[in-house]
């Protein structure tokens, strides 16, 4: 069996860490969500759950095996909001609203005073201070497999439709959180780092906030009461505005409501790739022969015409081990890499992760 010679690496010359972020662009047609798969609010894609607190959105009818889950969407309010002081025989769901509104303040905006009550939606970056509070939201949770490790402050962009419920796109908001980009608009609760939602260029156009590492919008049910529509959700001949959605309407039907004035959803994904990277460095008077039984013939190196010529190796692989001389890692060149002693190697290997 061939001597194996070892170069040991210095953890502090020889090793060191990078992080490298991977962006993706991630488009979302408003017709994926309403009517592409069958009739509103029926269509195929569209997942209702028997607890009825939640609908799921899929690229394909969900039945299908190469349907991916895009994002899930859902409705609550706060129990100190109006909503819920309504009358109660006009209340539907009522319990399941307050508890969901409740569980996505406790995940992202956690707990405040000696009571441990959960924290309000704000739209703002002065978390804590009680100002513009949004105590009637809707929520969409998008899948890991779209936002990846989370969505890339700055490029999140929602387009709705603020009509009338028969023709809901002849009048448009975009919602965006482009402040998160041009001043590091930006601050970070125990949710993760959270932008403000945008539908035009002065502060009492906010509207709502994006949990980037979370991957969660929150949008304040209030922005579609700013122009004064008298029908937000249409059943029959009946219209309802936002408000009387929330208070009488199932939370699959109030999702159904947002889903149909959804024109399009865009933002960039981010992966983050960790990586090790070592620097492998063959010294001049190393690794200048091969330990290929074939690299000499009579006890001459084959490769040499001369015997003066310069012993000379090809490298094409490098072996990392541990302390106990067991390999764990290896890495090919991409082309045979020559050696003799007229010069030195370093090889540089990353390890992602």
């Amino acid at each position: 069996m061939p001597v194996q010679n070892y170069e040991l690496l210095n953890p502090n010359a020889d090793v060191t860490t990078t992080k490298t972020l991977l962006h993706e662009a991630i488009p979302v047609t408003g017709t994926i969500l309403s009517a592409t798969y069958g009739t509103f609010p029926n269509e195929g894609n569209i997942k209702n759950y028997t607890h009825g607190m939640f609908q799921s959105v899929y690229d394909y009818p969900y039945l299908s095996s190469s349907a991916n889950h895009i994002f899930d969407m859902t409705m609550g309010y706060d129990e100190g909001s109006v909503l819920s002081q309504s009358a109660g025989s006009t209340q539907v769901m009522q319990k399941k609203k307050i508890n969901v509104y409740n569980q996505f303040a406790q995940v992202l905006l956690g707990y405040t005073g000696s009571n441990n009550e959960v924290e309000i939606f704000e739209s703002d970056l002065d978390y804590g201070d009680n100002d513009r509070q949004m105590k009637e939201c809707f929520f969409l949770n998008f899948s890991r497999l779209l936002s990846k490790d989370q969505i890339k402050p700055g490029t999140f962009s929602l387009v709705l439709g603020t009509g009338s419920w028969e023709t809901p796109f002849d009048s448009l908001c975009t919602l965006t959180d482009a402040s998160a980009s041009i001043t590091r608009g930006t601050k970070t609760t125990p949710g993760g780092e959270y932008g403000v939602l945008y539908s035009g260029s002065n502060a009492d156009s906010r509207c709502g906030l994006v949990f980037y590492e979370a991957g969660i919008v929150v949008l304040s049910g209030s922005l579609f009461g700013r122009g004064a529509l008298a029908d937000f959700y249409q059943t029959g001949a009946v219209d309802y505005t936002w408000q009387e959605q929330f208070i009488t309407g199932t939370m699959s039907g109030t999702c159904n409501a947002l889903r149909h004035r959804v024109s399009n959803i865009s933002y960039n994904n981010t992966t983050e790739i960790n990586s090790t990277i070592y620097f492998c460095r063959v010294p001049h008077n190393k690794y200048n022969y091969s330990s290929n039984p074939t690299y000499t013939s009579g006890s001459k190196i084959v490769v040499k015409n001369l015997a003066t010529d310069l012993p000379v190796s090809y490298i094409t692989t490098v072996g990392l081990y541990n302390s106990a001389n067991e390999l764990l890692a290896v890495a090919k060149l991409s082309e045979p890499l020559r050696k003799d002693p007229n010069n030195v190697i370093t090889l540089r290997v990353r390890l992602d992760y």
